[in-house]
């Protein structure tokens, strides 16, 4: 019996504090083989990494994958536009949501599940900059409280 092992690549803490997450999806993700080779290595940055929807497929744009130094000259782009694989059913329902204003698709985690790479891909809201305060106080406050619980 194989075990659900998960291994985190990368996570996006930019997106937790730039946006509200409201929901959550499991994606693979159509990789080359010297790029998974470099994932398993931890060479990825998601930062500025966002999807789109163009002709019912779902597209990863702004995925740093650094070129694997042992692999061939070949080697792809390390910002190419990659294809998330989702269910039809799912990519209809993000393409509802942002139609809306002001949703986006951010991807916020990449991890190994068995042996196979996926993308946490959420439906997320944009925060204001008040929101963002409030969201760095409320932490802070919480912060403050567990460091006077530790000295008691």
């Amino acid at each position: 019996m194989a075990k659900n092992i998960e291994k985190t690549i990368a996570t996006n803490k930019k997106a937790y504090h730039d946006f509200f997450i409201e929901d959550t999806f499991e994606a693979g993700i159509v990789l080359t083989g010297s790029e998974v080779k470099s994932a398993r290595l931890g060479q990825v940055n998601l930062k500025d990494s966002y999807a789109v929807i163009k002709n019912g497929e779902l597209l990863l744009l702004g995925l740093h994958i650094t070129p694997y130094e042992k692999g061939s000259f070949f080697n792809p782009d390390a910002r190419r536009t990659r294809k998330l694989l989702m269910h039809k059913a799912e990519i209809r329902k993000l393409k509802q949501k942002t139609e809306q204003k002001g949703y986006t698709i951010v991807v916020t985690k990449l991890y190994f599940k068995q042996a196979l790479l996926k993308a946490e891909v959420a439906l997320a809201r944009g925060k204001e900059l008040h929101d963002k305060r409030e969201t760095l106080k409320r932490r802070q406050q919480e912060m403050d409280i567990k460091r006077a619980l530790a000295r008691v």
